[in-house]
């Protein structure tokens, strides 16, 4: 199967490794491409998982898991990485009703003890 993601890559040899534990994404834009793939698929434990501990509290396990299903993931489209902490993507998918959607967003990953966390997300037009 290929990746989510979009990287090209098979889920195996792309996203897995991360949603299994196997690995932590080495780079912010890995795991954002990791979080995109855990929609797609989806794992809303490795969604909760991978968001910063602090932040946990304003997310729900459930809600991202469900927004997972209800839609059809189809690409991931990385625009511009402002800085090592930073990158803007575009996430293509299909809404419940059948509606082609675009989540366009510049999110924001902080490192801890080597491994990335998602921090937030500042909706773009």
């Amino acid at each position: 199967m290929n990746c989510p993601c979009c990287s090209g890559k098979t889920y195996e040899e792309c996203c897995k490794p991360y949603h299994s534990g196997e690995k932590h994404a080495p780079t912010a834009e890995a795991l954002m491409r990791s979080r995109f793939s855990a929609f797609a698929i989806p794992n809303g434990d490795y969604l909760m998982e991978t968001t910063l501990p602090s932040k946990r509290k304003y997310h729900n396990k459930k809600d991202l898991q469900e927004w997972g299903q209800i839609n059809t993931w189809t690409k991931l489209e990385i625009v511009n990485r402002p800085a090592v902490n930073k990158v803007e993507f575009k996430a293509f998918y299909t809404d419940e009703n059948g509606d082609p959607q675009i989540h366009h967003e510049l999110s924001t990953f902080k490192m801890i003890q080597s491994r990335w966390f998602y921090v937030s997300g500042k909706f773009l037009d």
